[in-house]
């Protein structure tokens, strides 16, 4: 850790330390519509301040100071930057401009009328979290399918519900897995939607990302019944929703293991391969060993699960520099095989995690992070008490961390703009409150996050240095109507594909 009394280099004059109150976390901003496009903020609903709390007023001014400020200065945390060159801090600031982290340290000073501050005492600063894998069309579904295995899955929601989905559906579904998401400190979603029945389809889900102000990779994949798109579709995506890099959104292409003649279509656009590869229930591991023999594979390819694989087929994924994105819950739930997160380190891989289906599971990443924790060091523990020696290494915390971010980033293919709080990258930022009952005293940073906390404690989320979720709050988002909008949806495809609401089970 660096010191927390390291010298201060006056810059201009300081900005004084905000009280140390703690606010309502009361829904204090509501939408006065529809989400706006591209994720800005909405206006504020009008109110009479004679009738709100001094602590609410207080909410509301610091954050239409946040929205409106060029600078922000997250003051006062405990700041893990997970970039070994600028190191972790028990105490230190983070200066945003323009979106971009511009200095991390202790003891920032800026001009009292030049930033907005951010007070991040009791707080773990770090980046965001990345799911590299989350079928988000199906927000619509959740939990639908808890006791399901991987067949019952492929029986109902692939086969029966997904045909019946209309573009609103898609586009119901992809916002409120969206907004779940930044409502859980996820920044970046992989999504591979499998929902691309027409044009409007997929450009109802791109809508959606584009409202919610989440960075997501859209993984084109095609969808259900008769009038599936085709993979070539992918290039009107690129020209129409993709052709500048200097956006949330960007492209990936997802056609599938039996159609991997679209890859060159891909590569010729320049747009990344996301694919799944699940051993245990077809032969894959020959087919990944015939694209490394046919020069097909590449580090601009992730694959999903991994579940089953040989040991040619590993070496082919590790020679060739393929990501890995293993979605760890799900696949123990699921019957897809166990999750090889022991094989994927025994080959020099470090995969990033994902979530995968919400018809079964939670999205959250401390489930993630903690079930991936849990599994590895159970595996290697259960071979220590048989006997063996000369083990692999346990998991620690810290690498654990890196899986959700990191190693997130580098599979999305975004570690050059996030991933780690490194200054001249994107500022998407976690603030996750330490001062509660289930966490406190804290006594180490990242085993606080990943073995004890939970999605009560994000108090703050930024990405590319807009506001998203403030002091426990998502922002600019008319609940209500994303709540009506949904349910309304659901109950439509529910109708359609003929398939009974079970309440109760």
């Amino acid at each position: 850790m660096r010191d927390r009394h390291s010298k201060r280099t006056p810059v201009d004059a300081p900005i004084p330390h905000p009280a140390a109150r703690r606010l309502s976390r009361r829904t204090f901003l509501q939408a006065s519509g529809s989400l706006l496009a591209g994720g800005a903020a909405a206006p504020l609903l009008p109110h009479s301040t004679s009738a709100r709390e001094p602590a609410m007023q207080d909410a509301d001014t610091e954050l239409r100071r946040l929205q409106e400020q060029r600078r922000i200065l997250i003051r006062g945390g405990i700041v893990l930057t997970l970039d070994p060159a600028v190191g972790d801090f028990e105490q230190a600031d983070v200066l945003i401009e323009d979106g971009k982290i511009q200095e991390v340290r202790p003891n920032l000073t800026v001009a009292s009328d030049a930033a907005a501050v951010i007070d991040a005492t009791h707080m773990i600063v770090l980046p965001g979290f990345i799911d590299t894998h989350h079928h988000c069309y199906q927000g619509l579904l959740r939990n639908i399918l808890p006791d399901g295995i991987l067949a019952d899955y492929f029986r109902d929601i692939i086969d029966t519900l997904t045909p019946a989905y209309q573009p609103r559906d898609a586009y119901a579904g992809m916002l409120v897995s969206a907004l779940g998401a930044l409502d859980l400190g996820i920044t970046t979603v992989v999504d591979t939607s499998q929902v691309a029945h027409t044009p409007e389809h997929t450009d109802a889900c791109i809508q959606a990302l584009q409202e919610a102000g989440i960075r997501a990779v859209f993984a084109y994949s095609r969808g259900a019944g008769p009038g599936t798109q085709h993979p070539h579709d992918l290039r009107r995506l690129k020209t129409q929703f993709f052709a500048s890099e200097d956006q949330l959104l960007t492209l990936a292409l997802q056609a599938g293991m039996t159609n991997t003649q679209f890859w060159p279509l891909a590569r010729e656009l320049g747009v990344p391969i996301v694919e799944h590869v699940v051993g245990s229930t077809a032969p894959v591991s020959a087919t990944i060993v015939a694209l490394a023999q046919a020069g097909q594979l590449g580090p601009d390819v992730e694959f999903i699960h991994c579940t089953g694989l040989s040991e040619a087929a590993w070496r082919a994924i590790a020679d060739h520099g393929v990501k890995i994105s293993l979605a760890v819950p799900i696949e123990m739930a699921m019957r897809h095989g166990m999750p090889p997160i022991q094989q994927a380190l025994d080959h020099g891989i470090r995969p990033s995690l994902s979530s995968d289906v919400d018809t079964n599971l939670t999205p959250d990443p401390f489930t993630q992070m903690r079930t991936v924790f849990t599994l590895q060091r159970a595996l290697l523990n259960e071979r220590a008490l048989q006997g063996e020696e000369n083990l692999p290494p346990l998991l620690t915390v810290r690498e654990v961390l890196e899986f959700a971010t990191l190693e997130g980033a580098r599979c999305a293919h975004l570690e050059h703009k996030v991933g780690t709080l490194t200054p001249g990258k994107e500022a998407d930022i976690v603030l996750l409150r330490a001062d509660r009952l289930h966490v406190w005293p804290l006594n180490n940073a990242p085993g606080a996050v990943v073995t004890l906390m939970n999605p009560s404690n994000v108090d703050t989320v930024l990405v590319a240095g807009k506001v998203k979720k403030w002091r426990g709050n998502l922002v600019g988002v008319d609940i209500p109507r994303v709540l009506r909008l949904v349910e309304e949806a659901r109950d439509g495809v529910l109708r359609r594909a003929g398939f009974p609401l079970r309440l109760l089970g």
